[in-house]
């Protein structure tokens, strides 16, 4: 008879989804590859085919413009560019995938933060006759930030530069020493003509001296990364559920997605940031009563005291209890186009809890050609990367985004208009070469309401 952990050793192995994004300049051909890997895994409806063929005539093109698969903005078609993020699923016979296919602009550099922000693998183009340029640098560090866990280097239009083994030596050197210095654990460089289909799907004919896999291959074989099992359990209450029915007059449940790790039933729980703890009494998942959970499930579960517990509450283990704090030091990538200021008014959204709060610091803003520090800029523009101390009107449970990137994650959003400021990491998020170089907190004036 298998065991509950046996169990739970054979969903993961079981696992077959990889979530990834691409990212690279203007006029890379990000677009085309996406295309081009969809279209040659057989993952293209007729109709779109069809679609694409006519807007490309309409373009006066000889062949299909397989970037268009992707951009399906008018605007975007109209100027060449990726403006917004666009998500595509397709599927081979060994695994699933979640594409999230990023602008190349620099004036968009904030949304590949939304796509890479749950990926699990990045592809970063680059374009064999330009080389290594800032954009590039910019979406590496991005990929850091964001702690993707692999990287590929997609060095494309290798037909325009005769297919040339140095070319690709010189890029492939320069980008993942770059790589390796803002801590990336794992770069591959595959060598690629996305528009003529060397090393996207099938091997090329023309790179003989290459002897790695194509895009398609690495993406079937890369290990899936299983940090959110790994890291100590985690449930942010959604809900609580007390349904009003004889059968259960006493029934309460804490309804809610676990974040990471696993929860038993008998496991030794404290609910945060109140500090009260309990027993795990009983798990419900899709109505069943089960003796285990895990990440990313959605369960109830139920505790064995009468405690107050409510939205925004999080669950974990005693042992293994996150740490409460009002003060939040974090990395953070200004995504609004009106910028963030010390003493401004926000709101900090983590998990399932929203509180208000005050950016009482700005310490540092990245350079990110060289990776130097401009200490106390005062305010972070769009696209800016930085360094912020907040302080929250109410604690807050919270993981460093290094141990947790669920749960060490958070938004800043305007009161005004709920719009979203800032994505930040809590904690320490880039490698001790590219940390801030000022760590004091300056105060915030006070105000009514708002005094921390």
């Amino acid at each position: 008879m298998t065991t509950a952990t046996e169990q739970f050793a054979e969903q993961l192995s079981a696992t077959t989804l990889l979530r990834f994004a691409t990212a690279g300049s203007v006029d890379d051909g990000k677009s085309t590859l996406v295309g081009r890997l969809l279209h040659d895994s057989k993952s293209v409806l007729t109709d779109q085919l069809e679609a694409v063929e006519h807007a490309s005539r309409t373009r006066g093109k000889d062949a299909p413009d397989l970037a268009l698969l992707t951009d399906g903005l008018r605007a975007e078609r109209e100027q060449g560019i990726t403006i917004d993020v666009a998500y595509r699923y397709f599927a081979t016979g060994r695994r699933r995938f979640i594409l999230a296919d990023t602008p190349g602009h620099v004036q968009y550099t904030r949304n590949m933060v939304t796509g890479a922000s749950t990926a699990e693998l990045a592809v970063v183009l680059v374009d064999a006759r330009n080389g290594v340029v800032e954009q590039t640098r910019r979406h590496a560090a991005v990929a850091a930030l964001l702690r993707v866990p692999h990287v590929v280097l997609a060095v494309n239009k290798m037909d325009l530069v005769d297919y040339a083994e140095p070319v690709f030596a010189s890029i492939a050197t320069e980008f993942i020493a770059y790589a390796e210095s803002l801590g990336v654990p794992e770069v591959t460089a595959i060598p690629i003509s996305a528009l003529v289909g060397d090393n996207v799907v099938e091997p090329s004919a023309h790179m003989d001296w290459y002897g790695g896999p194509t895009v398609l291959e690495h993406l079937e074989t890369v290990p899936v990364s299983h940090d959110l099992a790994d890291c100590p359990a985690r449930l942010p209450v959604q809900y609580v559920i007390r349904p009003q029915s004889a059968e259960h007059p006493d029934y309460r449940g804490y309804a809610g997605q676990i974040a990471s790790g696993v929860l038993r039933v008998g496991d030794a729980v404290t609910v945060l940031p109140s500090g009260r703890t309990s027993t795990v009494e009983a798990i419900d998942a899709l109505g069943q009563g089960v003796s285990v959970a895990w990440a990313p499930q959605s369960v109830t579960v139920r505790l064995s005291d009468d405690i107050d517990v409510s939205r925004g509450d999080l669950i974990a283990p005693t042992a293994s209890a996150p740490d409460v704090t009002r003060d939040v030091e974090a990395t953070v990538c200004h995504v609004a186009d009106r910028p963030l200021t010390v003493g401004q008014r926000v709101l900090l959204k983590h998990t399932t809890r929203t509180v208000k709060a005050i950016v009482k610091d700005i310490p540092s803003r990245l350079t990110l050609a060289d990776l130097s520090q401009h200490p106390e800029p005062g305010e972070l523009v769009a696209n800016d990367i930085g360094r912020v101390v907040v302080r929250t009107a109410e604690p807050l449970a919270l993981d460093a985004y290094a141990d947790s990137r669920r749960t060490g994650s958070f938004l800043l959003i305007d009161p005004a208009d709920g719009t979203t400021l800032t994505a930040g990491m809590a904690g320490t998020a880039f490698a001790e070469n590219a940390q801030h170089a000022a760590e004091a907190a300056a105060g915030a004036p006070d105000d009514e309401g708002w005094d921390f």
